[in-house]
């Protein structure tokens, strides 16, 4: 919960009902979507309601602030199933408005105590949000995540690496003592130069395909991730206008095949609400 959000709200007691916020769209849009079926809301027996202020509608449901309120939210969140069930149904309504329309998705746990805080909310932010609605309009969120199985970039990088070619060079026509120490030479920077291709070769990614995007950003790698396809090595989010995805796509494939010998994998996911562009 934002300090913005915390400034809005009173100590909680553990009775009575909160507002939780999903997202935020335009309100004509917002209506023309909540007039069809909608999906579930975070607690089971409340029900999605807009509330609209102006240009703008924010998607809400009631909870309890006997499990949301200041002094108990904290607590459910360090319960794994309890946040893993209600993000998933949190993710549920926004990515359901997102697919129809553009929106501004709020962070998971964003609640306010009345309806009157939500109002003010949507008519102070009016500026910044029609800014933000206009700058994801037609589009969606693409993340990327580039894996490196190190195996099979050790053994290609004496060809990538233009310090290892001048040695592998020197090392033929040389003679043999001289060529033994350039080998030598030449195993011990294998490490230290396949990471420096790592990362141009991720700078290279990350070129190639923001410009097939309207935006991109590098993502923080919070811990090493192993799995078949090699050692996660960067993510990043893309905002790609939906009329241009294909061109991003076919970019990303051909990254990919270009790239899959020297053990470099691309792994597409999405679309995303524009979480990292709103």
């Amino acid at each position: 919960m934002s300090d913005a959000q915390r400034g809005s709200q009173k100590k909680t007691g553990p009775s009575g009902a909160g507002l939780y916020v999903y997202c935020i769209a335009e309100s004509d849009a917002a209506r023309a979507i909540a007039a069809e079926s909608l999906p579930a809301a975070i607690e089971e027996d409340a029900s999605l309601e807009l509330i609209d202020v102006g240009d703008f509608a924010a998607v809400t449901s009631e909870v309890p602030l006997s499990m949301y309120g200041e002094e108990t939210l904290e607590d459910n969140l360090n319960e794994a199933a309890w946040t893993a069930i209600r993000a998933m149904r949190h993710e549920r309504v926004v990515e359901y408005f997102a697919r129809r329309s553009g929106v501004v998705p709020l962070r998971f746990g964003t609640i306010y105590l009345e309806r009157d805080g939500v109002e003010r909310m949507l008519s102070e932010k009016a500026d910044e949000l029609r800014e933000i609605i206009q700058r994801i309009a037609g589009s969606e969120e693409w993340g990327v995540n580039v894996f490196s199985d190190r195996e099979k970039l050790l053994n290609a990088v004496t060809e990538l690496s233009p310090k290892l070619r001048d040695l592998v060079e020197q090392a033929r026509n040389t003679s043999p003592g001289q060529a033994y120490l350039l080998q030598k030479k030449i195993e011990g920077l294998r490490t230290d130069e396949a990471r420096n291709e790592l990362v141009r070769l991720v700078d290279e990614i990350e070129a190639r395909l923001r410009r097939k995007a309207k935006a991109g950003k590098r993502l923080r790698v919070l811990k090493v991730e192993a799995t078949e396809s090699g050692e996660l090595k960067a993510k990043f989010a893309f905002l790609v206008q939906k009329t241009s995805f294909d061109d991003f796509r076919d970019e990303a494939e051909t990254i990919a095949k270009e790239f899959e010998n020297i053990g470099i994998r691309l792994e597409l996911t999405g679309p995303w609400p524009t979480y990292n562009f709103a």
